[in-house]
C-alpha cells in the first residue's frame, strides 16, 4: 500500500486580517454555541443570506433555476446555478454538476447563506452547482439526509440532468456536508452503485475531532465552537447509531477500507476544530490509493465559502477550490 505524501495533523500561522476582522464585526455568530439552535439559524440566515448581502458583493451568476427532486421522503428542493462559463458544455450535453450539501452540523443553514460563495465557485469553474435544501437535523436525522443525496445523485444521472446538459456528476460539501459527502461516496462504493466523478470536501467533518491538536488550538472563539460538535452529533444520531458508523465518522474507517474512491479535493484551514481530522482524512484516502488534491490555507477560519462578500482571502480560496473542481469534472 502507498504511502502518503500528506501529513496527519495540520498547521496554523497567523489569523488573516479580514478574516479576523468579519469575526469583530460579527461577534454573536457561532456555529456550535450555547444558545438554541434556532435562533442559530435565523441569526446565520441574517448574516450570510444572500437577501441581506449588498448587491455590490454579491458573486455575478448566469442564471439560477428552482426546482426540486423526488426522494424517498418527499421533495427535495434544489437551487441550480449556471455558470456563463458552463454555456457550452450544456449546450452540447456534456457539462459537469456539482451536487452540493451545505454545512452547518446537519442542523444549520441553508441554500439561501452559501448561495453568493457557490456562484463564485460555479462561475469559477465552469460547473452547474446543484445546492440541495435538505432536511435538517434533529427534525430528520441519519439516513434520511444520505437518503436525500442519493436519490438527487440519480435525479441528476437520469432525465433530471439530461434536460440540464449534465454528463458528469460530482458531490461536495462544507462540514457536516463534507461529512455527508464522504459518506454517500463510501456508500455508494460498499451498495456496488456507479461512483461520483469525484468528491469535494471542504473542511469537513470526517470524524469526531476531539483527540486532534486543532480541538485545542481552535477550541472557541474562530466561529466553529468545538465542543457545540457534541450538540450537533446528538441532532444527527438516532438512538443506537454510535459516532463510529463507517457513514457517520469514515475517517475512522482503516486505509484497507477507503480504496477504490472517486477522485477527492479536501480543504483544512488552520483555525479550525475540523483542521486535523480533514487533513488525516486526506491522507488516508492518498493512502489507500485514490487521487487527492489537498489545500492547506493556514490563516483561516472554519467557513470561508461563506464569506466572499467580506474576505478577498476567502475569494481566492474559493477560486482556486474552482480551478480544482474543473480539472477533476473534465479531465
Amino acid at each position: 500500500m502507498p504511502q502518503s505524501k500528506l501529513p496527519t495533523t495540520g498547521s496554523r500561522t497567523q489569523l488573516n486580517e479580514s478574516v479576523s476582522a468579519f469575526l469583530k464585526k460579527f461577534p454573536d455568530l457561532h456555529l456550535g454555541g450555547r444558545g438554541d439552535f434556532h435562533e442559530e439559524r435565523a441569526h446565520h440566515l441574517e448574516v450570510f443570506g444572500i437577501h441581506n448581502i449588498s448587491e455590490a458583493k454579491r458573486h455575478k451568476i448566469h442564471d439560477v433555476e428552482h426546482t426540486a427532486a423526488q426522494g424517498p421522503y418527499g421533495t427535495i428542493p434544489v437551487r441550480v446555478l449556471y455558470p456563463s462559463s458552463g454555456q457550452q458544455a450544456r449546450e452540447k450535453g456534456e457539462a459537469a454538476g456539482l451536487i452540493y450539501f451545505h454545512g452547518g452540523g446537519y442542523t444549520v443553514g441553508s441554500v439561501d447563506e452559501f448561495e453568493n460563495g457557490l456562484q463564485l465557485l460555479a462561475e469559477e469553474s465552469g460547473v452547474q452547482v446543484y445546492a440541495v435544501e435538505y432536511r435538517l437535523a434533529p427534525e430528520h436525522s441519519y439516513p434520511v439526509q444520505l437518503d436525500d443525496y442519493d436519490a438527487v445523485i440519480e435525479a441528476l444521472r437520469g432525465d433530471f440532468g439530461k434536460a440540464r446538459g449534465v454528463r458528469h456528476v460530482l458531490g461536495g460539501g462544507d462540514s457536516a456536508g463534507g461529512n455527508m459527502t464522504a459518506a454517500v461516496t463510501l456508500r455508494r462504493k460498499d451498495d456496488g452503485k456507479k461512483p461520483l466523478t469525484a468528491q469535494i470536501l471542504f473542511y469537513p467533518e470526517a470524524r469526531v475531532p476531539f483527540d486532534t491538536p486543532a480541538a485545542v488550538e481552535n477550541n472557541t472563539g474562530y466561529y466553529l465552537e468545538c465542543n457545540g460538535i457534541f450538540s450537533f452529533a446528538d441532532h444527527y444520531l438516532p438512538r443506537g447509531v454510535p459516532p463510529s458508523n463507517r457513514y457517520i465518522s469514515p475517517g475512522m474507517r482503516s486505509i484497507d477500507k477507503l480504496g477504490g474512491q472517486p477522485p477527492a479535493a479536501v480543504y483544512t484551514s488552520g483555525f479550525d476544530p475540523l483542521r486535523d481530522v480533514g487533513v488525516e482524512y486526506a491522507s488516508k484516502l492518498e493512502q489507500a490509493g485514490n487521487k487527492v488534491i489537498w489545500r492547506h490555507h493556514e490563516d483561516m477560519t472554519h467557513g470561508w465559502l461563506q464569506m466572499t462578500a467580506w474576505s478577498d482571502a476567502a475569494v481566492k480560496a474559493v477560486k482556486e477550490a474552482a480551478k480544482d473542481i474543473n480539472s477533476l469534472a473534465f479531465n
